[in-house]
């Protein structure tokens, strides 16, 4: 099975009547494939219209260049012996940081031969195919250093966002070997949702944990201000007398959203009423439009990234003993004193942000766990640099995962879901995938040295295949190789 990155340029290069629209019909949706005989039956009249394929390769041509542009998957389904139609897509596609993969279809000229005798219509005069197969035997040699992202000889094929581009041998190194990772569902939305079902739901699945997002109206990035949305710790403490195992945490609570102190208080109230199962979530803080709406002050980064150091500092010594004074840069509590304490011996504190000259450094020096976003490479990075900084704290990493047993169903979320978003933006966003390709994701983030992931799932239906996901990276599985 080829694995092609979604989007890209595809060039399907051939003679006549080696399979290339079969193939092209059999992987991919009409509406992304451009296929010179249909725009000769468009420019002319009929697909075998020769005179009209000056006209057809004209309207080719602007096809493929605006919907590169856009940045839509398209298959160009012509013979592909031009090469100078093969150099112009390679450079357009370069153009739009887009690549360009062709499809060589190197069937024996038997077989060309006796697929054209047997058609009905669109039959290739005999010395034409004889040219086309002569041209093919040079073009094959060449495909090779024109600066295709790469050339594949025929076979199935699907296309996937880039997070999934390694993901089959991933899956593979994980079924032969397993590796541990914890699973956190995270809700960053409300609306509709049931919170006691679906968390419930997730403790069956086989989360380690439940991460709830700390605003107090929704973000713009997810939905609209006047979305449902529910207050964090409030909601945390509700689903600790809902479920018996999951950890419970924010990820994360901007520091500028309560006195920290109290926020202490709070933390370790929830610790205690759900057995020892809190995880408090700190970040910097960055959405101001909501500060402006509750009336808070939002004050400049170099202060916010104070009262963070401070808050890292003061919150275990608040659940310690005693009833110490701490004065920090900008923060002075007279007694840190909270009883009862935890249940923990310290409830873990994860530093949430992108930082890393100063958040990352932040969670290495204070704090259990860094969780970070981004892309593969750059979570590789990132976790280079908290090594650097403390090679013991915890990488944690937040994603989205719109995820389906197989193609048809990972279709259907992503037509659901989309809206009038281009499919290929919105797959990429949520990182829409089989089970398969998200073991192999998984597998290569715990590679790169994240211990836990918080997976927000855009839809309900997800939740089922999660779990087989989950459950891939169990201590049943990891036990079991």
């Amino acid at each position: 099975m080829l694995t092609l990155p979604e989007p890209c340029l595809v060039v399907l290069a051939g003679p006549g009547a080696a399979g290339k629209s079969t193939w092209a019909a059999a992987h991919f949706r009409p509406e992304r494939i451009v296929s010179s005989d249909a725009l000769r039956a468009l420019a002319g009249a009929g697909e075998d219209d020769l005179a009209a394929s000056a006209d057809a390769f004209e309207i080719l041509e602007l096809v493929v260049e605006r919907r590169v542009r856009r940045r839509l998957t398209t298959v160009v389904d012509t013979l592909g012996l031009d090469a100078e139609r093969r150099r112009r897509w390679i450079a357009l596609a370069r153009e739009h940081d887009m690549p360009c993969v062709a499809i060589a279809f190197d069937t024996p000229a038997a077989e060309c031969r006796a697929r054209n005798r047997a058609r009905t219509h669109k039959r290739i005069p005999a010395e034409a195919l004889t040219r086309q197969l002569r041209d093919w035997a040079r073009t094959r040699e060449l495909l090779k250093d024109e600066g295709f992202s790469a050339v594949h000889l025929e076979a199935p094929a699907r296309t996937v966002p880039d997070a999934f581009l390694g993901a089959e041998p991933a899956a593979r190194r994980q079924a032969d070997e397993p590796a541990r990772l914890r699973f956190g569902l995270h809700l960053g939305e409300f609306k509709g949702v049931d919170v006691r079902e679906t968390a419930r739901a997730a403790e069956a699945a086989g989360f380690d944990a439940i991460y709830v997002m700390d605003h107090f109206r929704q973000i713009p990035q997810i939905g609209r201000a006047w979305d449902d949305f529910l207050e964090s710790w409030t909601t945390l403490a509700y689903l600790a007398a809902c479920t018996e195992t999951v950890r419970l945490g924010t990820l994360v609570s901007g520091v500028t959203y309560r006195n920290v102190a109290h926020l202490g208080k709070i933390a370790a109230t929830l610790d205690v009423l759900s057995g020892g199962r809190a995880v408090c979530g700190l970040g910097l803080a960055w959405f101001q439009e909501e500060h402006a709406a509750y009336g808070w002050d939002f004050p400049d980064v170099r202060t916010r990234y104070a009262l963070l150091e401070d808050a890292l500092q003061l919150l275990p010594l608040l659940w310690g003993k005693g009833s110490p004074r701490f004065e920090g840069r900008v923060l002075t509590v007279p007694e840190a004193m909270c009883y009862p304490r935890p249940k923990q011996e310290r409830i873990p504190i994860v530093v949430g942000g992108n930082g890393e000259r100063h958040t990352l450094r932040l969670a290495a020096k204070y704090a259990d766990a860094a969780n970070v976003m981004g892309d593969l490479a750059t979570v590789r990075r990132k976790a280079e640099v908290l090594r650097g900084y403390n090679p013991e704290t915890a990488l944690t990493h937040l994603t989205t995962a719109l995820v389906a047993a197989d193609d048809r169903g990972v279709e259907a979320l992503v037509e659901a879901g989309r809206g009038r978003r281009p499919r290929e933006a919105y797959a990429a966003a949520v990182h829409a995938g089989t089970v398969d390709d998200h073991i192999g994701r998984f597998r290569e983030l715990a590679e790169a040295g994240v211990g836990e992931v918080m997976v927000r799932l855009p839809h309900p239906d997800c939740l089922e295949p999660m779990a087989r996901v989950v459950a891939a990276f169990k201590d049943d599985a990891v036990g079991a190789a």
